[in-house]
Formats: structure tokens, sequence, C-alpha cells
């Protein structure tokens, strides 16, 4: 094999691991970027759900003791 041929050939396996380098290196970056912004969807979406039902359930409580109180106050009027 001639000087040429080897590094032709030492060129092509040097090109071929570095695109396989770059390769496996961007499926990674993607892999943590996809990642991340499902899990900032993820918390968004339940933060929201905690939310409305945090508020629903405290608006039942104040609904509840304000007509209790109102009950009360009823009955000591009349």
């Amino acid at each position: 094999m001639t000087d040429r041929q080897t590094d032709g050939q030492t060129d092509r396996q040097t090109d071929r691991q570095t695109d396989r380098q770059t390769d496996r290196q961007t499926d990674r970056q993607t892999d943590r970027q996809t990642d991340r912004q499902t899990d900032r969807q993820t918390d968004r979406q339940t933060d929201r759900q905690t939310d409305r039902q945090t508020d629903r359930q405290t608006d039942r409580q104040t609904d509840r003791q304000t007509d209790r109180l109102t009950d009360r106050q009823t009955d000591r009027q009349t």
C-alpha cells in the first residue's frame, strides 16, 4: 500500500470517527434539550392544575364557612 493510499484510508477513518463523535454529541445535546423542554412544560402544566385545584378547594371551604356563619346569624336573629 502506498503512502497516499494509507493517508487516504487514515483520513477516511478519522472522518468517520469524527462524524460518529459529532453525531453522538449532537444526539446527547438534543436529548437533553428535549428533556428540559418537556420537564418545563410538565412542571407548568402540573402547577396550573395544582393552582386550579387549590383555588376550587379554597373557594368551596370559604363558601361553606360563609354559609355556616350566615346560617348562625340568621338563626340568632329569628
